[in-house]
């Protein structure tokens, strides 16, 4: 029998609805948002949008890849707003400097949520 391989942050990966999510939180989440467009609460919603930050360029000879923020669920509200949702566990140093690189290019703003057991998704700075 082989070892179970674990997430670098202690994730367990999830399949819905053939989707797969990088944890149980976001795979929550998800279910959620389909209960809030089923019940007209939003007017949609998408996975895994992705925004580019830098394009890429080459310089000296060199090529640099673009550099992209893949956030986990882009959220068009009733009104028309867009809301940019990130469920993280840890807040790594790679997403902050994303983060702030989307907050200079963007006119939106990245919620980031994180699950706690007694009181559900809550917004983390």
């Amino acid at each position: 029998m082989g070892a179970r391989k674990y997430n670098k942050y202690g994730n367990h990966k999830q399949v819905v609805d053939g989707h797969k999510f990088d944890s149980k939180a976001e795979a929550m989440y998800y279910g959620q948002l389909k209960w809030l467009l089923q019940a007209k609460q939003i007017k949609g919603f998408k996975m895994q949008p992705r925004y580019l930050l830098q394009e890429g360029f080459k310089k000296n000879g060199k090529t640099y890849r673009k550099i992209e923020y893949v956030a986990d669920f882009e959220v068009e509200k009733l009104d028309g707003t867009i809301e940019i949702i990130d469920i993280k566990g840890t807040v790594t140093k790679e997403f902050s400097i994303k983060r702030k690189l989307f907050e200079r290019q963007y006119m939106d703003s990245i919620k980031l949520l994180k699950y706690d057991r007694d009181r559900g998704f809550v917004e983390v700075s």
